[in-house]
């Protein structure tokens, strides 16, 4: 078997239940990674989510190996490499978990089903045979019976959630950087290694500058409010990746170019401090 074909290239049936059995293994190894990182991190409720998500591809998963036994197809001592990021975290993975919420986890289960749901109709397309053409619309039309699942899944999760959020705007930024400060000094006067202690008295500063900027010359920007979960305001790395989002937001939307500069400057300053809140964050829920 050639190693350099495309990925929607099948030449037997067998090929294809393999490659299709690997795409859910994946989506289950993915979902359980972020199921375990939810415990560690103390967010049970998303842990729940995360396990219902594997639930539910072990049972597509299952679905594909009653089909293919129901047509005495062959097991493959190896499935054909798969289409490049079909099943991903999207950063879940690594971003504060403050941030995290139900309708993000069925988004992004969401936007994982409908890749596959494109992926199996690209391989239809391209079919050798009408098996293998008949085998991916079938494919196809259990991924977007998949997609049906979810969607009302994340719609349930939006309804429940929406009085949960806040709203932010530009008007709100100057609260956001003084939380942000007042965080950032509470953490530096309780960490006993004096150059994390040093690290984060440094970004309280910065934090505080931000501030004084904004209150001297407010920005522009954030055409409409931007929702976020309330939680979001318990953490420094969560505070800061919002932050983040924003001063890139002004960035891209403000008509003045000075504020889309000092917005894309304040979010590259704080990025520069996010691999160290990330480590801290990490610690306090080891």
């Amino acid at each position: 078997m050639s190693t350099t074909r495309e990925p929607w290239e099948l030449s037997s049936l067998a090929e294809l239940l393999a490659l299709a059995a690997r795409m859910e293994q994946e989506a289950i190894d993915v979902y359980q990674d972020l199921s375990r990182r939810m415990e560690t991190l103390e967010r049970p409720e998303l842990a729940r989510v995360f396990d219902a998500l594997v639930a539910e591809e072990k049972g597509h998963l299952s679905k594909v190996d009653e089909w293919r036994q129901g047509l005495g197809a062959s097991i493959l001592s190896r499935a054909p490499e798969g289409p490049k990021e079909v099943f991903e975290d999207e950063d879940v993975g690594i971003v504060a978990p403050n941030l995290l919420s139900a309708y993000r986890a069925f988004s992004m289960a969401v936007r994982n089903e409908e890749r596959a749901f494109v992926f199996w109709t690209y391989v239809s397309a391209h079919a050798h045979s009408d098996e293998i053409r008949e085998a991916a619309e079938r494919m196809a039309r259990e991924e977007l019976g998949h997609v049906a699942t979810l969607r009302r899944e994340r719609r349930r999760a939006f309804h429940t959630e929406r009085g949960l959020n806040i709203d932010v705007t530009v008007d709100s930024l100057p609260d956001l950087e003084r939380k942000l400060a007042h965080h950032l000094d509470m953490m530096a006067a309780s960490d006993a290694a004096a150059s994390k202690e040093a690290a984060l008295r440094s970004f309280a500063r910065q934090s505080e500058m931000r501030l004084a900027s904004l209150v001297e010359a407010p920005l522009e920007g954030l055409a409409s409010a931007a929702k976020f979960p309330r939680s979001a305001l318990e953490s420094p790395f969560a505070l800061a990746e919002l932050l983040v989002d924003c001063y890139l937001n002004v960035g891209s939307l403000a008509k003045q170019d000075k504020d889309a500069s000092r917005g894309r400057a304040f979010a590259a300053e704080l990025i520069h401090s996010l691999a160290a809140l990330r480590g801290s964050d990490s610690e306090r829920a080891s």
